[in-house]
């Protein structure tokens, strides 16, 4: 039977404290005890369905992490308080100095950041590679090597990682696979192509309201435990702890993610064929002159598409900011960074979101000054929105 990741969220029942069909927030930051010793015992990890002190865990941050893990498929996650906040201790928990990483070179420009400037403060390499040819992966692998990273699409060239090539490679060398999945919240899932590790920005499509922050970590219960453990678990010690309050936000609008996702795939879709159609060098997942096409959709689960997500190149910085100030003016989306929003989303990423990686390595990664990064929204009318697009594009002399 297929996984359907949408019934393993919608199928889980919380009530609230007085029967409310959502869960009551907990909107403590410590918690009382009837005894020392439960107090102890719950400092310690020894107390089921105990609560301490927000920071190790709450009952909302858990209702979410609980989702989560149901709609990747993990035994359970954590929640933190951005998709930075997940990915640090990540890789921090999974690290030590003198060990060593391999990431696609086509990250999110924060994890770069991190991977490329941090992480070797306290003796942790990275090798990037182009994460779509395994046996250039495999080549960068060495003794020290403990984790493979990447992206399920990467951001903001949209390469797709072959998940299961790579889950092979690291079981052949004891690795563990680290997968960002925030581009593709139902169309892929990781963990059952042989991931050990989901990470979501929430603050994107999973949230799908750009009015919050946060992030997650879907894992096994082990691994999860070592996160959160008080002596040495790099997520309680670095503290990016979400807030119940954003927890509870998040989770109701988690319910709806199926019917969302169908849209902005939908929406992405007619946009890129129509875009492809008229001549703009276009990339997106679902044509099948993207070179992974076949891959992706060997891997998707079907009924939620290819994502939201898609670029456009229009030759020059000039060019595409002409564009998308046009585009804004007439209400075709916002100049804004960030994804997964109700309206469309439009910035030049090598600008914005991955200024971070320097001019000469985006070169090489084939990151132009005039790729637009394109996050669809959930226009009723997605004709009317292409035709306007298009009358932008042509009084700009792009077309």
């Amino acid at each position: 039977m297929a996984f359907k990741p949408a019934n393993n969220i919608q199928d889980l029942q919380y009530f609230g404290e007085f029967g409310g069909v959502n869960p009551s927030i907990s909107d403590s930051s410590t918690y009382t005890f009837l005894s020392a010793k439960t107090m102890f015992d719950t400092f310690e990890g020894n107390a089921d369905g105990c609560y301490l002190y927000s920071r190790h865990s709450s009952p909302s941050n858990l209702y979410l992490g609980e989702a989560l893990a149901a709609m990747e498929g993990t035994k359970t996650a954590t929640v933190t308080a951005s998709g930075m906040g997940a990915i640090t201790p990540v890789l921090l928990q999974l690290c030590d100095a003198g060990e060593h990483i391999v990431s696609s070179r086509t990250i999110y420009g924060g994890t770069y950041a991190f991977l490329k400037n941090f992480t070797p403060r306290l003796g942790i390499e990275t090798t990037f590679v182009d994460i779509t040819k395994l046996d250039i992966v495999e080549a960068a692998i060495t003794p020290k090597t403990k984790v493979l990273y990447c992206e399920s699409v990467s951001n903001p060239l949209l390469e797709v990682a072959d998940i299961k090539g790579l889950a092979k490679l690291a079981k052949t060398y004891n690795l563990k696979l680290v997968v960002d999945n925030t581009f593709s919240p139902l169309s892929i899932s990781p963990i059952k192509l042989g991931a050990d590790i989901v990470i979501h920005s929430l603050t994107k499509f999973i949230n799908g309201s750009s009015d919050t922050v946060g992030g997650v970590v879907c894992g096994s219960q082990e691994f999860i435990d070592q996160l959160r453990n008080v002596n040495d678990g790099a997520a309680m010690l670095l503290g990016s702890t979400m807030d119940s309050l954003r927890s509870a936000s998040v989770l109701k609008n988690l319910r709806t993610l199926h019917i969302r996702m169908q849209q902005h795939s939908y929406n992405a879709s007619y946009l890129a064929e129509k875009f492809e159609a008229n001549g703009l060098k276009t990339v997106y997942p679902g044509l099948t002159s993207h070179p992974s096409h076949h891959l992706f959709k060997s891997m998707m689960n079907e009924k939620y598409g290819f994502g939201g997500m898609l670029t456009i190149d229009v030759g020059s910085l000039d060019k595409a900011n002409a564009l998308m100030e046009l585009m804004q003016e007439r209400n075709l989306g916002y100049l804004a960074v960030s994804l997964g929003f109700y309206k469309t989303l439009f910035s030049a990423p090598g600008s914005s979101t991955s200024s971070e990686i320097p001019e000469d390595e985006q070169e090489a990664m084939g990151l132009s000054d005039g790729l637009i990064r394109f996050s669809i929204g959930l226009d009723a009318d997605i004709e009317r929105t292409y035709d306007m697009m298009l009358a932008c594009m042509v009084e700009l002399g792009i077309l």
